[in-house]
């Protein structure tokens, strides 16, 4: 899959403005604080549609053409948003087709946000309209350096159930299975006299008695609506790069569910940029977040980084938090302490970003966001975000060297959509996907070990898993003939690649195979699979013996019968399979396979890593504590500490702190929440 990585000639600081909500008088003063700070960016106009467009078919640009003219002057580059992600009253009222319905068919109303469908005629014939003019007006424009398609395509609902989405979806199925028979066949409709007799008889997912919705068809739906977001943000770069003059970039922002953002990227944009709020992590209202438990939180957006770097190696933030969020229809959220907003900038950057733009400049004083805090609160005056803004400039004029600079991975964790999407449809699924890449990312994060996300599609060569001499593919429930090929070849030309429970039972439609376990991939493991069963809360624990350690067998336990010539390298130590092979090991050409009869854990994973001697990668030069992570660029080692306290560092070799402009040595005291960046030499 071709990479589109983002060119920024340094690492660069931006900011979201909304010149229609502040009195323009502030304007200027704005920017030029914005300057004065270190910030050369702002984006614009993601939510103006009736600014531009104030009743159906009447146009007017001054207010922007006010704004762009002072940023022109000063010196400030543009980010301009499509403003398709808030439909105007005017349309939606005469139009109400455009909206989007929950599954029961009730129509989400005007007064919140992404309160349209991507496949309503109507609504893509009026962001045509309005992204066109846009254009028109905006595409030779000096100051705009960017276009941000909508915003944050997914958020708030990622499912679609108005009438238009199913006409899109019966063409959409149609171009795949071509007849009825087979979209029959690959649904199963067989079951429970499902059996479809007319292509007007076929709809989105509805409510059902029991609220279970055929699983083949929903995956088929998962996949729709991934290319509906893609099919519409193409419909938007199409008109824009008939019109752009100046160079200017196309992004889009976010990484919300069922999108193939790297499919989305490759084909529509030019590069991709994610939005970062670590402090989700540490809501007080239960609001999403990761349960780390005493694994500090924000720390868990590395993952989403990773994931961000896997679609863009490098990439941009659009939005990075700057205080507290939250809407005035959730719960409390606690600011950024102080240092942590440089902190998690710094942690996006090490993955890497080469720029960052705050969310928002000022705190806006009304609406739903009134509570999602700018680095300006509602007073206008500098606080303690806007000093560490300042300082954070100095910090990126000393980081250019590190722009364009690659991320260093020692391992790779596979990852596709179709098992992505499985994992919605299939709780099995997704209980033991979340266990294992959970307990994978916290053992790699914990010992030190930069890794990647990899995400492999139908384009996807033997050479590009063969940068990584360690491949995780936890879970792969759905395995074709062809990527278990892929793979084979990947093993047989050195690669060590590390399988788990419940891999390659099912075909691309989500059926499960009537083939010995586990089906396609019984060649690479050399296992047969006689029993397996879900670990029930009260039973014995059941323990696995690998590599001279217990370890953790996890929530689920497939029972391994290896082929002749396979080594049993762990043993189940607990419930009725006690002894029984629980980890093998096949070697394949200059390659070998690991199978885990069970889930990752933490503690299993990190005894993987050991096992292929990946931990603690660059102990000779530096030891670290648990509680900072470690990342590398090219060159450069990145130490982010975590810790609300300060950590010492151990350099075993004489370093450049290139944030400090200083050589150090020994024991290195890092503040609480601080960072430091190293030059290694190459």
């Amino acid at each position: 899959m071709t990479e589109k990585s983002a060119k920024f000639d340094k690492i660069s600081l931006g900011v979201c403005y909304y010149p229609e909500q502040w009195d323009e008088s502030l304007w200027e003063d704005d920017v030029k604080r914005m300057l004065d700070m270190g910030i050369g960016t702002v984006r614009v106009a993601e939510f103006a549609w009736n600014v531009f467009e104030p009743t159906d078919g009447e146009f007017t640009f001054e207010l922007f053409d006010r704004f762009l003219s002072i940023a022109e002057r000063l010196g400030m580059r543009v980010i301009l948003g499509t403003p398709t992600a808030t439909p105007p009253s005017w349309l939606t009222h005469k139009y109400p087709e455009v909206l989007n319905a929950d599954i029961n068919g009730v129509l989400l109303r005007h007064g919140s946000r992404r309160h349209y469908n991507y496949n309503s005629p109507v609504y893509r014939k009026y962001c045509a309209r309005i992204v066109e003019k846009m254009a028109e007006h905006y595409g030779a424009h000096p100051a705009v350096a960017g276009w941000q398609i909508d915003n944050e395509l997914n958020a708030e609902a990622n499912h679609f159930y108005s009438d238009a989405d199913s006409v899109a979806f019966r063409a959409f199925l149609r171009e795949k299975y071509e007849n009825l028979d087979g979209l029959n066949r690959a649904w199963g409709t067989r079951f429970w006299n499902q059996t479809y007799t007319d292509w007007e008889e076929v709809f989105v997912p509805r409510k059902t008695s029991n609220g279970a919705v055929n699983p083949h068809l929903m995956l088929d739906y998962l996949r729709f609506i991934s290319a509906s977001v893609i099919e519409f943000v193409g419909l938007q770069t199409e008109i824009l790069r008939r019109h752009i003059k100046n160079g200017a970039f196309i992004t889009t922002n976010g990484m919300f569910p069922d999108i193939d953002n790297h499919k989305m990227t490759s084909e529509k944009l030019d590069f991709y940029m994610y939005d970062s709020y670590p402090n989700f992590s540490y809501g007080t209202d239960g609001r999403g977040g990761y349960d780390y438990g005493d694994f500090l939180p924000d720390r868990g957006v590395s993952r989403d980084l990773s994931v961000a770097r896997s679609i863009s190696p490098n990439f941009g933030i659009m939005e990075q938090q700057s205080g507290a969020n939250s809407w005035n229809i959730w719960g409390l959220s606690p600011a950024p302490k102080p240092g942590q907003m440089t902190l998690w900038a710094m942690q996006s950057i090490a993955h890497g970003a080469d720029y960052v733009s705050f969310f928002r400049y000022r705190t806006a004083a009304f609406g739903t966001e009134i509570y999602w805090h700018g680095l300006f609160d509602y007073d206008n005056r500098e606080n303690r975000k806007t000093a560490e803004l300042r300082g954070l400039a100095r910090i990126s004029e000393k980081l250019s060297p590190v722009t364009g600079k690659k991320y260093r991975a020692e391992f790779a964790v596979l990852r596709d959509y179709d098992n992505i999407f499985d994992s919605e449809v299939d709780r099995w699924h997704s209980s033991v996907m979340w266990e294992s890449e959970d307990g994978i990312f916290r053992a790699a994060e914990l010992t030190h070990t930069p890794f990647d996300f990899l995400y492999i599609g139908e384009r996807t060569t033997v050479d590009e898993l063969a940068k990584y001499p360690v491949i995780f593919y936890p879970h792969a429930l759905i395995l074709t003939e062809k990527t278990a090929d892929l793979l084979e070849k990947y093993v047989r030309g050195g690669g060590k690649l590390v399988l788990a429970c419940r891999t390659g039972y099912k075909d691309e439609h989500g059926q499960c195979r009537m083939m010995p376990l586990p089906c396609l991939a019984s060649p690479l493991v050399g296992v047969d699979i006689h029993d397996s069963t879900a670990v029930a809360r009260g039973d014995a624990i059941t323990d696995i013996i690998f590599d001279g350690k217990r370890i953790s067998s996890g929530i689920y336990n497939d029972i391994l019968t290896p082929d002749e010539g396979t080594e049993v390298i762990g043993t189940y130590d607990g419930g009725y399979y006690k002894g029984s092979a629980a980890v093998t090991r096949h070697a394949l050409g200059d390659g070998e396979v690991i199978y885990f009869g069970g889930t990752l854990r933490e503690d299993a994973a990190r005894a993987m890593l050991e096992h292929f001697s990946l931990t603690e990668p660059y102990a000779d030069v530096i030891s670290i504590p648990a509680v900072c992570e470690l990342a590398v660029r090219g060159e450069y080692m990145f130490v982010l500490n975590y810790a609300h306290s300060a950590s010492v560092l151990t350099l075993h070799r004489p370093l450049e702190n290139i944030l400090t402009d200083t050589v150090e040595s020994g024991e290195v005291t890092l503040p609480a929440f601080g960072t430091a960046v190293y030059k290694m030499g190459n």
